[in-house]
């Protein structure tokens, strides 16, 4: 009588885990390679382990990202040193995928291929939402988002630029509402 208890765990080589992920989800390695910013070459070689798998935490998480798994999967992964964004806004577009039921990778390809970084980028944490109201829309419109919660997204984000630059928005609160009044006026009247 064998018991289960007992068998060694083998744990699959990062390497193997991309390739079937690829495979599993009929994803070309020239669309993966740009997905996460790195060369065609890249890929082929890190498939077929002709170089360490990446051992740079950014390469990795981007990878996991798109993926869909904590980074923390590959052996190869450590702990960054730069700080992650905690972005509501991030937390809402992953939870209108999920509702959705739109993985990474379907949501990464509605966006034209030089852009698609950017958009891992700001799920995995490294780069804020979008400042600028026409990418913000981009991302909005591959999830159906309502314009209202577009514009309420993009005015708290602005808030959070100007008072990152300096602006004291309590004291400057008729000036920045007068603006953010005029921005949604405008914004509205072109939707």
């Amino acid at each position: 009588m064998t018991n289960s208890k007992h068998k060694s765990i083998i744990k699959e080589k990062s390497s193997e885990k991309v390739a079937k992920f690829l495979e599993k989800n009929n994803l070309h390695k020239k669309d993966f390679a740009e997905m996460i910013g790195v060369t065609l070459s890249y890929v082929y070689n890190l498939i077929d382990e002709s170089i360490p798998f990446s051992t740079r935490s950014t390469t990795l998480e981007r990878i996991a990202t798109v993926m869909e798994i904590e980074p923390e999967e590959f052996e190869e992964y450590k702990i960054p040193q730069e700080p992650i964004l905690l972005d509501e806004f991030v937390e809402y577009i992953k939870s209108a995928m999920a509702k959705a039921k739109m993985s990474v990778v379907t949501f990464l390809k509605a966006f034209p291929r030089k852009k698609r970084i950017e958009i891992v980028d700001i799920l995995r944490g490294s780069l804020p939402i979008p400042i600028d109201y026409k990418e913000l829309q981009m991302i909005a419109q591959v999830l159906e988002l309502n314009a209202e919660d577009v514009y309420s997204m993009w005015e708290r984000r602005m808030k959070q630029v100007l008072e990152t630059g300096g602006m004291n928005i309590s004291a400057n609160a008729s000036l920045v509402n007068a603006m953010l009044d005029c921005a949604k006026r405008h914004i509205m009247l072109k939707n």
